[in-house]
């Protein structure tokens, strides 16, 4: 329908331009004057005309100085016999040239075919317009259950290969020997060696999933047929399972490829949890790539990648052997590889020669391949609001903090009193990671707001650890309380500004003691079996497997952790009440405090 009307518009349009043109066109033409009859015979009897021409009732009059008029005579009556009933002498007759100009065959048969012709035309043209728009209809109905994957276009200058994905060395590992099996099948088929059915990437967001599939089509050289799993699920019951096979059928035309579905969790999520309607269509869709993975009918040369976040929630059938042979997981880059990934996209970014990667890696502890490229590509954003040619080391470190915290609020305006109130609060923070055994070391102290923060204490580790101890955790609680603490023990009262600091503080002292089994009084075990459950929208994260006797013993040890954290830090926080008030001072001076002041702050 949208094409009928679209069609009718631009013959309408067509229309009005070609009757726009020739108007125009008739319109540059000099007209000749029109003159009444009378005045024609007039002119005659004055010896004023030359010739006349006769077309029809027509006549085209030309004056012996050159002027061309035109006038309109009776039907039926001869010219010469109408010059003379108006007192035309013959002799003046006989001294104008009159001619008489019959129109020819096709003008006249054109005259009377035109104006049925053109009606004709417009009607046929309408109905071939019509035709194939419901031909097209037509075609895209019957194409509906067809899939619609995207095939990667392997050369040109956003090829990708395996060097431009720093890190992941394992991972790479894994599949260079599946891009070797594309490239030389017999190499591994004479060993009795078959082919890996499907490898399945798990990894947190914005570690590299697609990026690498993506350099595993470029150094396959294969075709690579890329899909997200939400394409194959549609309200109509059948749709999804179709448009699996039609995927699975083209892919085998061209065997060997690669078929890359994204997000799989969209559609590969555990059976049996749905409740009708798209979770039926959802699961029958899952069925039919289970069956072409590993059914009755074998797909040589056709390698199934996937990529997901929420590796927990997918079907046991699609991770046993035969359907995802290889789960290759892609952790969080360490030190070594975040300097590596940084170094890949500053490939493109004019770097000053201050600017040490190595001391952005050291900044950036958690961060994912994404969120190392966001931050140079924030600091390369900050470079050119600022008007310069290069991009410094002051808006690379500039954009870690937009990136963790969000951008400075400067326009928010504190109070006197608040400022005052904030400057303790984070001093607090500071002092108490500072002096604790276990905390991570202070980067960076500041009262001036970011995102939902009044203020902020930056602290970072000092090298990558992948275990935590219990005294970490508690001294960990005791620096979340030092703002609440500080507050409280300078003003004697505390405000709201501790609310983000008891909630983080909560979780992770429940963590302790239903996660990491670091209770002496509960022991080693776990409370609540971690599942999901989305029912009408919601999703319960959690099913109790504890009594509620177990349930009060839960909290009294969560109160006691925390009350362990708070005495912890009060403990500090009186004994290092001078360095608290010098630092809060100088907050309250210079709103900033980095790493190197800071240090010479605590020793002084």
């Amino acid at each position: 329908m949208k094409n009928l009307l679209r069609n009718l518009f631009v013959m309408l349009v067509a229309f009005l331009l070609l009757g726009t043109l020739l108007s125009l066109w008739g319109n540059t033409k000099s007209k000749p004057e029109e003159i009444a009859f009378a005045q024609l015979a007039a002119q005659a009897q004055s010896d004023s005309i030359e010739k006349i021409s006769v077309v029809k009732d027509r006549l085209e009059v030309t004056l012996k100085d050159g002027r061309k008029q035109v006038a309109i005579k009776e039907s039926g009556q001869p010219l010469t016999e109408l010059l003379s009933s108006l007192g035309v002498s013959s002799e003046k007759i006989s001294a104008i040239q009159i001619s008489v100009d019959e129109p020819s065959g096709f003008e006249a048969i054109l005259s009377v075919v035109l104006p049925i012709l053109l009606p004709v035309l417009l009607l046929i043209v309408v109905i071939y317009f019509m035709m194939r728009s419901a031909q097209g209809a037509n075609n895209r109905a019957l194409s509906f259950g067809q899939s619609q994957p995207r095939e990667a276009n392997l050369g040109g200058k956003d090829k990708v290969s395996f060097s431009d994905v720093a890190g992941v060395k394992e991972a790479k590992e894994e599949l260079s020997e599946v891009v070797e099996f594309l490239r030389e099948p017999q190499k591994f088929t004479a060993l009795g060696a078959k082919i890996p059915r499907g490898v399945l990437l798990l990894g947190s967001p914005g570690t590299g999933k697609t990026l690498l599939a993506r350099a595993v089509a470029g150094e396959a050289n294969v075709p690579f047929f890329s899909i997200s799993g939400s394409e194959f699920v549609e309200m109509f019951v059948g749709v999804g399972a179709s448009r699996v096979r039609d995927l699975f059928k083209r892919a085998k035309k061209s065997a060997p490829c690669i078929i890359f579905i994204d997000e799989i969790d969209a559609v590969g999520r555990r059976r049996g949890a749905g409740l009708g309607g798209s979770h039926d269509e959802r699961e029958q869709t899952l069925n039919q790539i289970l069956v072409e993975m590993d059914g009755f009918e074998v797909n040589d040369g056709v390698i199934v990648m996937a990529a997901t976040n929420r590796p927990d929630v997918l079907d046991p059938a699609l991770m046993r052997p035969g359907r995802f042979d290889r789960q290759v997981v892609l952790d969080e880059p360490d030190i070594a590889d975040r300097e590596a990934i940084l170094e890949i996209h500053a490939r493109k970014k004019p770097l000053a020669k201050d600017v040490v990667l190595r001391k952005i890696a050291e900044r950036t502890p958690g961060f994912s391949g994404a969120d190392l490229a966001n931050v140079l590509n924030e600091g390369a954003i900050l470079a050119a609001r600022h008007n310069k040619k290069i991009i410094d080391m002051i808006e690379l470190m500039e954009a870690i903090e937009k990136v963790m915290l969000g951008p400075e609020r400067k326009s928010r305006i504190l109070t006197p009193k608040e400022k005052e109130v904030t400057a303790y609060h984070e001093a607090g923070h500071a002092v108490l990671a500072h002096f604790l055994p276990n905390a991570d070391p202070v980067h960076k102290v500041s009262i001036i707001s970011r995102g939902r923060a009044g203020g902020y204490t930056l602290k970072l580790p000092s090298e990558d650890r992948h275990l935590q101890t219990k005294e970490y955790f508690l001294d960990e609680i005791a620096v979340l309380l030092g703002g609440y603490l500080a507050e409280s023990m300078i003003f004697g009262d505390v405000t709201t500004g501790a609310t983000s600091d008891l909630r983080r503080a909560t979780a992770l002292a429940r963590r302790l003691v239903t996660d990491f089994g670091m209770s002496d009084k509960l022991g080693p075990r776990t409370y609540g079996e971690k599942e999901e459950m989305i029912f009408l929208g919601r999703e319960i994260h959690e099913q109790r497997d504890y009594s509620e006797k177990a349930a009060e013993a839960i909290d009294a040890e969560i109160t006691g952790f925390i009350s362990e954290g708070r005495r912890r830090a009060e403990l500090i926080l009186k004994q290092h009440k001078a360095e608290l008030e010098k630092t809060a001072q100088l907050l309250l001076k210079q709103e900033t405090i980095e790493q190197e002041e800071f240090s010479q702050l605590m020793s002084a």
